[in-house]
């Protein structure tokens, strides 16, 4: 599926990403985390958006250790068994962290804990439950592994009350074999999305698609049907970039107008928010932005008919 080193394609003008400067918010988000102890998606995927997020006072927190029990292809992240370890201070120390940044949209994700019996749900859902007791105000979007299937798992962190659900598809179903850890599963993380509306329809779904990877056109607007047909509600998609020697390389560079066409069509397919292009992963500001918009209208929405009902 990768292609040859020998091979290997530059990157095209359009995946440059440029350097910001390094600012008095992006120092106080590298203080904060690492003072505390926690880890971050973005360091530890190498996110190429790292610099602008965190420039702007936005980090995704990596729950549970910086160790996963999966070893995805595509993924850099360290992988071995962290032998049921977990820092039982983390929630608060999360939720600390999330009023000294002053976040008005917190995204939490995690390793995949198959060591431990629910999976890490638990720590998982503590952790939401926390900052939502310390910071009420705050949005909470989580990104959670497959749990192995395990529908009580799933439950227990619904019940925390995330504001969005998101649990990643990848890649295509062709490709997922050989892409992602052979304990995971196209349909599995299908059935997932489906439970979360099916537990509790208020809660947004969200997932990802990486491309680049070998997938044609055709098993791309598959991918995207079969998320809608579980009623996911948000979508983006990225190109795939190899972040060490390790992992898969890159078989194309798709350009810009496809993501643009992408975007067009998952929206005509009634997502309702589709963020996609070149430099977009799953958990990138611009979902931010519309999450806090579409939030804030459904809260007013909900205050207008409680008034309504009182009167």
């Amino acid at each position: 599926m990768a292609v040859s080193s020998k091979n290997r394609k530059p990157k095209p003008q359009w995946l440059r990403v440029p350097l910001l400067p390094v600012g008095d918010v992006y120092k106080q988000v590298s203080k904060s985390v690492k003072r505390k102890g926690l880890s971050t998606v973005c360091e530890e995927a190498q996110c190429p958006n790292k610099s602008e997020c965190w420039s702007s006072g936005t980090a995704t927190i990596m729950l549970m250790g910086d160790t996963c029990t999966r070893n995805c292809k595509f993924c850099s992240v360290r992988v071995g068994s962290p032998r049921g370890w977990l820092n039982p201070l983390e929630p608060l120390k999360t939720a600390r962290t999330v009023a000294e940044l002053k976040l008005k949209y917190v995204v939490l994700t995690s390793v995949a804990r198959d060591d431990l019996p629910d999976g890490g749900a638990e720590h998982i859902a503590r952790t939401i439950e926390t900052i939502h007791a310390y910071h009420p105000e705050v949005l909470v979007e989580v990104l959670i592994p497959d749990f192995k299937g395990k529908e009580e798992a799933l439950k227990r962190v619904l019940l925390a009350k995330p504001d969005v659900l998101a649990h990643n598809i990848e890649t295509v179903r062709r490709l997922t074999p050989l892409v992602r850890d052979r304990r995971a599963s196209y349909d599995q993380s299908l059935q997932l999305l489906k439970k979360t509306k099916e537990m509790d329809s208020s809660i947004l779904t969200k997932s990802s698609i990486m491309v680049g990877l070998g997938e044609t056109n055709d098993e791309i607007l598959e991918t995207m049907r079969d998320l809608r047909s579980v009623d996911v509600d948000i979508l983006t998609i990225g190109q795939y970039l190899q972040p060490t020697r390790r992992q898969l390389e890159v078989v194309k560079y798709v350009h810009p107008e496809k993501f643009q066409e992408w975007e067009r069509i998952g929206l005509e397919m009634g997502f309702l928010f589709v963020a996609s292009g070149p430099l977009v992963r799953s958990s990138y500001k611009a979902g931010e932005y519309f999450m806090l918009n579409h939030l804030g209208k459904l809260n007013r929405m909900k205050e207008m008919k409680k008034r309504r009902n009182e009167s």
